[in-house]
């Protein structure tokens, strides 16, 4: 049976990569059954307005091809809608932070591969205030450098640029006063370098930021960095290489399925590496709420 896909992609992501391989791809899908439409997105929000129209439209599957913003556009236009139809994912991204920690394969090739398996699983969304995000939501001034990155320095140098704009953050490092509110463990008020607030392992390229984190526990992982100095805070990031600095008195760890976060100050929200407006903020787990395409053992074949 033809299966009717609509795929969603950047063609700036990771050095114009999807624009280059929009004909393979698509010949690949129609290799298996998949009769798949295209549409380039073409600024802020237009993914998900597409997402959304495809939802509408009664497609059977979508495709996000780009990086961690375009996937998040996409599945802000699906999480609100009652009936969602599986969502395939090629990274084309700089950081692609939710492919890499689904396992989802960086070349495009086996990328599709997995979507033309047509297996799914079921994932964990969450929701902040009244938008959406898959994979992290956080605040603090490191928190801000994601997407003070320009999108053309990003596509001509990729994850390069965000090094260089950390080290630039860095000398400007501060604490910011919050009020931590996680539900099960209490309030936390204090000043902190940083807040995030994980639904899987890998967060801005770190691979073991919170490595206690699973897509599918129906709990956010919660890590603050309490307020430190700049030797303390580069100790600090060498142990989340190797994921050891859960245990690092500076880090608050613990697991919840809603938090809220307020401040005095003026903080920027970062959602999957985009703006995401300012505090305060009301963070919950929305459980079991989409379907990928994945190539992982508890996948199940899709019907129909």
């Amino acid at each position: 049976m033809i299966k009717k896909a609509r795929l969603i992609y950047n063609p700036t992501s990771g050095r114009e990569e999807g624009k280059k391989r929009l004909a393979d791809i698509l010949h690949m899908l129609d290799a298996a059954g998949i009769e798949a439409t295209a549409h380039a997105t073409d600024g802020a929000g237009d993914a998900t307005a597409s997402a959304a129209d495809a939802i509408d439209r009664g497609y059977d599957m979508i495709i996000a091809a780009g990086g961690d913003g375009t996937l998040n556009e996409v599945i802000n236009g699906m999480a609100g809608k009652p009936s969602r139809p599986p969502l395939g994912i090629i990274p084309l991204g700089t950081t692609n932070d939710f492919a890499r920690a689904l396992g989802i394969p960086r070349h495009w090739e086996d990328a599709c591969s997995i979507i033309t398996r047509q297996k799914t699983r079921v994932i964990d969304l969450g929701q902040a205030n009244d938008t959406y995000f898959i994979n992290i939501a956080g605040g603090g001034s490191l928190t801000e450098l994601t997407y003070e990155v320009p999108s053309k320095l990003k596509t001509m140098i990729g994850q390069l640029a965000y090094y260089m704009k950390g080290l630039e953050k860095m000398t400007s490092l501060r604490p910011t006063e919050l009020r931590i509110e996680v539900d099960g463990h209490g309030v936390f008020h204090e000043e902190f370098m940083l807040f995030l607030i994980a639904n899987t392992n890998s967060v801005g390229g770190f691979e073991k930021l919170a490595p206690g984190a699973r897509i599918d526990d129906g709990l956010f992982d919660v890590i603050m960095l309490k307020k430190c100095n700049l030797a303390e805070f580069i100790r600090v990031a060498g142990m989340a290489l190797r994921g050891d600095h859960i245990l690092d008195p500076l880090i608050i760890h613990v697991q919840s399925k809603r938090v809220t976060v307020t401040s005095p100050d003026t903080v920027q929200l970062n959602l999957d590496g985009e703006y995401g407006g300012l505090l305060p903020g009301t963070f919950q787990v929305l459980p079991s709420h989409l379907r990928i395409f994945a190539d992982v053992p508890e996948a199940q074949p899709e019907q129909g």
